[in-house]
């Protein structure tokens, strides 16, 4: 390691004082300008990794769904996986560390993991389309130029293209292509394959408009269209020309509001989604006749999915274990439908990716999606190995045409991690061959209405949770006014958590009218402000 260089090249990335950042679920996240120090560093951290697993490491300049002034960079690990917990702590120590200490910290890092400094190292790297992304990217780069390792900037490209590069480029190609134009091949043949087998109604079925957050998902999308069969018409909206990004639209500004996004104009019934900022989150929704919205999230589309593939594996007969996962967020009704109705086994696991990622990994078929949209299908290699070789030599008709669609959705699918563009691909197919409007997949279940609110609290940490979040064990108290709260309600769940990003404690409750929920929902804002240190003035109803 060039000690000189080192010292020369964080002079020009300096910590600003006192500021402290901790590595989430979402990597890094803050405001653009307090980030150059801590991208410069995570190009150090990118080489570390890759030295240590001797591997290709993605590095992707990205806030997602935050505001447009924030902005944020997190690692990709081989397989298109998240970064490694244990190397969480180290971004966050290497973040943190003052000027002087850098050498020292490094070298401690490359002793706890082993990291042999002689050996090559490679890092991918992507940005979305922030004003401050490419600049950051810029300092990423210096930060893997310091410790000689070769990289290559695919520039613009959303989270999950990156996550799939990576991937690709650590099964030396068995995964796919690690360009943009082997991620479009990719989709666009398996997509084309899903549908031949489609008699769809009518040209209305197939349109489609997307609200594209004024991200970098209009970008790609508009590249990809070339690559998308007549029949599918896809309408860009909010293509970053003109508006901020994130900026009343978007898959979190729709979930959270639970109303259209700006810049969209929509008809009754017709078909519409939104993608959030970095493209790796997908909700869709329309309005009825009536002129009501109806939102059709994560739960909706793990549904939709888990519908259909249970028919595939029935086709195929084999001894295929499926199961969903989801979060204490997932709405009450979708849980009772997949257990109840489509006798799909349905775990529940902690907030963030990584544990729904983690669990879904032990079936052979696991369906994972957060209710805000994000998500995903994993197949076991066994599965996936057994699927391949029924499209190659099964002699039954039905079970070899079953095992051809579930080849097409293993190959539609990223399986690295949630992709608005995958995940909307998949759904359209679905919805094609099923005949299924987007009224009627809606109507598979009534959701129960719920309620999302947060409280600024001095300090998240007071509250700790257990059973996947959905009961707090401190501060004393709370679980037990929480539990009486809800006994107040008809079919009423609340739980509490605190932010992984921000001091705020965030508060979700469902109940059987919006009233009720609405009620139940401030009544523990309320417990919680005076409970666990509530900031300011107490919540209003």
């Amino acid at each position: 390691m060039d000690s000189e260089a080192l010292r020369k090249y964080s002079a020009l990335h300096p910590k600003p004082a006192g500021l402290t950042l901790q590595y989430g679920t979402a990597g890094f996240r803050t405001r653009a300008e307090q980030l150059d120090h801590i991208v410069f560093r995570m190009g150090l951290l990118a080489v570390l990794r890759s030295k240590a697993v001797a591997a290709t490491i993605g590095i992707m300049v990205t806030a997602s769904h935050n505001p447009e002034e924030d902005n944020g960079v997190k690692l990709v690990d081989p397989l298109g996986e998240m970064l490694h917990p244990s190397w969480e702590e180290y971004a966050t120590q290497l973040a943190n560390a003052e000027e002087q200490e850098l050498q020292k910290v490094i070298t401690e890092i490359c002793q706890k993991a082993a990291v042999n400094l002689q050996r090559d190292a490679s890092v991918f790297i992507g940005r979305d389309t922030r004003p401050s992304s490419k600049k950051l990217s810029q300092s990423v780069i210096d930060g893997i130029q310091v410790l000689g390792a070769q990289y290559h900037d695919y520039g613009l490209v959303t989270t999950p293209q990156l996550h799939y590069m990576v991937c690709c480029q650590n099964t030396q190609g068995q995964y796919g292509k690690a360009t943009l134009e082997g991620y479009y091949e990719k989709l666009s043949k398996a997509f084309m394959e899903l549908i031949k087998q489609s008699h769809c109604s009518g040209e209305s079925q197939r349109h489609l408009k997307i609200d594209c957050a004024n991200g970098i998902g209009a970008l790609k999308l508009s590249e990809m269209k070339p690559y998308f069969p007549q029949e599918v018409l896809i309408h860009i909206y909010n293509d970053g020309t003109k508006d901020k990004l994130n900026h009343l639209c978007g898959a979190d500004f729709v979930k959270v509001h639970q109303k259209p996004p700006g810049g969209l104009d929509m008809k009754p019934n017709e078909r519409c989604c939104s993608f959030d900022g970095d493209a790796d989150r997908i909700v869709y929704y329309y309005k009825d006749t009536a002129g009501h919205f109806h939102l059709i999230d994560g739960d909706k589309i793990a549904t939709l999915i888990s519908i259909f593939l249970k028919g595939l594996l029935a086709k195929v007969k084999q001894d295929f274990k499926m199961a969903v996962v989801q979060t204490a967020y997932a709405n009450g009704n979708s849980t009772r439908y997949l257990q109840e109705t489509l006798k799909v086994p349905v775990h529940c696991v902690k907030t963030g990716v990584k544990h729904l990622h983690h669990k879904a990994q032990e079936f052979d078929v696991g369906v994972y999606f957060e209710a805000n949209g994000h998500g995903t299908v994993l197949f076991s290699k066994a599965a996936e190995t057994k699927i391949r070789q029924l499209v190659k030599e099964e002699k039954d008709d039905e079970k070899r045409e079953a095992a051809k669609m579930l080849e097409s959705m293993i190959d539609l699918i990223n399986q690295t991690v949630g992709d608005a563009v995958s995940d909307m691909l998949v759904i359209e197919a679905i919805l094609a061959l099923k005949g299924l409007t987007v009224q009627q997949w809606d109507a598979l279940y009534a959701d129960l209405p719920n309620r999302l609110l947060k409280v600024q609290v001095a300090d998240r940490r007071v509250i700790d949770t257990t059973d996947a979040e959905r009961r707090a064990l401190t501060p004393p108290g709370l679980q037990e006014k929480i539990d009486a709260l809800v006994k107040k309600y008809k079919l009423s769940r609340a739980f509490v958590r605190p932010s992984g990003t921000e001091d705020v404690v965030r508060i979700y409750a469902e109940a059987d009218t919006q009233e009720n929920a609405d009620a139940l929902a401030h009544e523990v804002s309320l417990a919680v402000f005076h409970l666990a240190g509530g900031k300011g003035a107490p919540p209003q109803p």
